[in-house]
């Protein structure tokens, strides 16, 4: 590995750290000399990521957290305060979501994405920053989406509305923080294959069509693409790189809309 990625004596928080892109980034962290906190309300998942840690000689806390309650996060950070005294990785990854035509969309259920994906996201970005700033350094990575800077349409108001606010709250930490030594950068993921769209794509045999019309690249996501990006933002590979809002998207944001991609590879 080149020293410029190289974790060891690092501690990063991970949450969504249970399945899909949260543990493909808790395993790369630990992959490139990282000692790990991570979460999610997954328990089986979420001991099946520590295990995997483990097995990778890195020392991992795996908690139960629900990341929409504030009172959760800030007792996770004050066991992490507990188990490592440091924070030098954010991986901000879990939120929720809710399909719903803006119509008929209940104000309760908007209020819940925005919280969840804007609201306990920017508790934990304090009280990762707090502790950042204190030493002078650290990286804190936003997963937001492509829905977060285009319309996704098809029932994603809530969720899109409240990944612009992510893109926008990394942008405003980032220039706050950034002089102060902590980055403060947002990864863009397109359809990444996780358990929940396979449902919704075996539900709809369309659905994965459409999608692939958009990726240029000619395939989904799979959580594992997130590991060297994810690795780069948290290195300091990336030490002049800050606010920066990054796609990981098959190319989905390069193609205007009535583009058309070149012949898939066989």
């Amino acid at each position: 590995m080149h020293p410029l990625f190289d974790l060891s004596g690092r501690v990063a928080l991970v949450s969504g750290a249970a399945q899909g892109m949260g543990k493909a980034m808790s395993i790369a962290f630990a992959e490139a000399g990282a000692d790990l906190m991570i979460c999610d309300l997954n328990e089986g998942g979420l001991q099946a990521t520590a295990a995997h840690i483990q097995s990778l000689g890195r020392r991992v806390i795996p908690v139960t957290c629900d990341i929409t309650h504030i009172e959760q996060i800030r007792a996770m950070f004050a066991r992490l305060d507990q188990e490592f005294g440091r924070i030098d990785i954010l991986g901000n990854v879990a939120g929720p979501s809710k399909l719903a035509m803006p119509e008929d969309l209940d104000l309760k259920d908007m209020e819940y994405v925005i919280h969840g994906l804007l609201i306990a996201r920017f508790c934990a970005c304090q009280e990762a920053g707090r502790r950042m700033l204190a030493v002078g350094k650290g990286s804190i990575i936003n997963i937001c989406s492509v829905g977060g800077v285009t319309a996704l349409g098809r029932g994603n108001f809530a969720y899109s509305v409240g990944m612009g606010g992510v893109a926008q709250m990394t942008r405003e930490l980032s220039t706050e923080w950034s002089g102060r030594g902590v980055r403060v950068n947002a990864i863009l993921p397109a359809q990444v294959m996780n358990p929940g769209l396979e449902e919704r794509i075996q539900a709809d045999p369309n659905l994965e069509s459409m999608f692939l019309r958009g990726i240029p690249i000619g395939r989904l996501g799979r959580p594992d693409d997130i590991k060297g990006l994810a690795l780069l933002l948290a290195s300091d590979a990336s030490e002049w790189i800050t606010g920066a809002i990054i796609p990981m998207d098959g190319g989905n944001l390069a193609q205007n809309a009535g583009g058309t991609s070149g012949p898939r590879k066989v």
